[in-house]
């Protein structure tokens, strides 16, 4: 008998594909991950247990037990969204740069089978996340009023296709990333944009008729934030909602579903010996071709990437100067092109606006706007802020910059100031727009000038969330994924409550949930449909200051201490 169980366990380890051990065991073997599944698990029961009836009181109409579902669901979603991508995002790319994808490759495995591994085991822990939850889903079950098979199986098959899509989504930008933290950038950049901005859109577009009604539409639905709200039993929030119809599951399931048979089609057919292959430019320098050229290029190019740069005068930064010209993300005159098309695209909606061509008002109008800058910050800065210490560190640089004759102070600010000025750029995109709306209507100037306000302050928390985790962080992947995941659940995963106010969560608790997103002040001081109820000036200024000011200590101090001689 003992001899059969040990072949048995001895076929059973053979059959097991060796890459889901490997990457689920390093997952599991961390400190930090034993820490977070138990919170996980912590957190989700006492939801339950704090809105458990209390006495020989039952709530007969399960008005109750449904409210705690809906926390249940929307707090499970924003843990997916946060987490779902860091693994997969780093998988690939860190085996080519360790040089074991190549060995991978000369294995015996198939790459069918290098695949699945990959996936099992970098989605393994993120599903170790959903079977902790399920203690806290049984419970909210027990308590009456929720269907098994429309309430908690539909939730998790949602959560399913979620950590589907974004696992195999994470795991080809993985294929195509040459490092780990722009693997984390990127990705966090597309999820951001599948879950938040996809339901801009629809949000000014529904009720019209047209094509273009049509695309936000279906659009809105790559978000699972729709299938989950029908799931939750919030088909409609309003007149001006993210939910008016339903279908919003299916719709869903069949783009997820469609997304994520792209994602794997594509990694697997990049999983093979050209993925080492980088063609790469032979050069170009303006200043050596011809003068036809030159001028041509000089009238097309506010910044020529191809000119030959000038020497850093006595009066500049060189830390700056050295961050605009080396880092391949956030690149002058990409950012330069970017604004104009931002200025161009807010332009062109007053236009339309005013000419009578799209039947929206001037609060419309603004609200687009905010939505656009803030989209902006949030997908730009902690990009560009998470590696500006921890990026020095990680490659070895910090200590070149400790043996120049700059000092600590200079260094810093000049590190700090790599990111403030893109950030500003970023800010005057719609400065034309708002322009525009000024001379529209002469009124709205203290309006303009509180959204303003308002903008500026996300920008500088954006800033601050950036530099105090590059600073408290080794690795910049991993500074990265703090980033995004703080910046994210200040400014997106707040807005779950308010998509849930009214049931189950009160006026007073929506809005003290609010005051800690300078986005959504921006939304209610444009009254926009939804958030003109709420008063969070100037409370939201003083918080989003204050924070922002300790994270900037924060930053400070921890740069001080690393740019001391050692």
């Amino acid at each position: 008998m003992y001899t059969w169980c040990l072949n048995l366990r001895g076929q059973r380890e053979v059959e097991l594909n060796p890459i889901i051990r490997r990457e689920l065991l390093a997952a599991l073997r961390s400190q930090k991950s034993v820490v977070l599944l138990t919170a996980v698990a912590v957190v989700f029961s006492l939801l339950v247990i704090f809105r458990w009836p209390a006495g020989d009181q039952v709530d007969l109409s399960g008005a109750l037990s449904q409210q705690v579902f809906r926390v249940f669901g929307y707090g499970l979603l924003t843990t997916l969204v946060l987490m779902a991508p860091a693994f997969p995002a780093t998988s690939i790319v860190r085996e080519r740069t360790q040089g074991t994808l190549l060995l991978l490759l000369n294995s015996p495995m198939p790459v069918s089978r290098i695949y699945i591994g990959k996936f099992f085991g970098v989605s393994g822990f993120v599903l170790l996340v959903l079977i902790t939850s399920l203690p806290g889903a049984a419970a909210c079950f027990a308590m009456g009023g929720i269907s098994l098979s429309s309430g908690l199986f539909a939730l998790y098959s949602v959560l399913l296709l979620v950590v589907l899509e974004y696992t195999t989504v994470a795991l080809f930008i993985s294929s195509l990333a040459k490092s780990s933290d722009t693997a984390l950038k990127n990705t966090y950049l597309l999820v951001l944009f599948i879950v938040v901005v996809s339901l801009g859109p629809h949000y000014f577009l529904q009720g019209q008729a047209g094509s273009l009604a049509v695309f936000a539409d279906w659009l809105r639905n790559l978000s699972p934030v729709p299938a989950v709200m029908q799931v939750l039993g919030q088909t409609d929030v309003g007149s001006q909602g993210l939910i008016s119809s339903s279908g919003a599951v299916w719709r869903f399931t069949v783009l997820s579903l469609g997304v994520s048979l792209a994602a794997i089609g594509l990694t697997v057919s990049r999983l093979n010996y050209r993925i080492f292959d980088r063609t790469r430019s032979q050069g170009m320098i303006t200043n050596e071709q011809e003068l036809s050229t030159r001028v041509a290029r000089r009238f097309l190019y506010l910044v020529d990437p191809n000119r030959r740069k000038a020497g850093i005068p006595m009066f500049v930064n060189p830390v700056l100067v050295k961050e605009f010209r080396c880092r391949r993300f956030g690149r002058l005159h990409w950012l330069l092109r970017m604004v104009f098309l931002c200025a161009i695209l807010s332009l062109g909606l007053t236009v339309v606006a005013t000419t009578g061509t799209i039947s929206w008002d001037v609060k419309t109008i603004g609200s687009i706007l905010v939505v656009l800058q803030s989209a902006l910050i949030v997908l730009i800065t902690p990009s560009l802020a998470s590696g500006l210490i921890s990026g020095e560190r990680e490659s070895g640089g910090w200590e070149l910059l400790q043996m120049t004759s700059l000092g600590g102070v200079r260094i810093i600010t000049g590190k700090l100031m790599s990111v403030v000025w893109p950030v500003l750029l970023i800010l005057c995109a719609t400065l034309p727009g708002y322009g525009v709306m000024y001379w529209i209507d002469r009124t709205l100037k203290d309006q303009i000038i509180q959204v303003l306000n308002c903008q500026l302050l996300t920008a500088l928390l954006a800033v601050s969330v950036g530099a105090a985790v590059s600073s408290l962080f080794r690795r910049t992947a991993v500074a990265t994924t703090v980033a995004y995941a703080l910046l994210l659940t200040i400014c997106a995963g707040t807005m779950l409550v308010w998509v849930a106010r009214d049931a189950p969560f009160g006026p007073r608790i929506v809005e003290a949930v609010l005051r800690w997103n300078p986005v959504a002040a921006a939304l209610a001081v444009n009254e926009t449909s939804g958030f003109e109820t709420y008063s969070l000036i100037p409370q939201a200024w003083w918080i989003s200051g204050a924070l922002s000011a300790v994270l900037l200590v924060i930053f400070g101090v921890q740069s001080w201490r690393l740019a001391r001689p050692q």
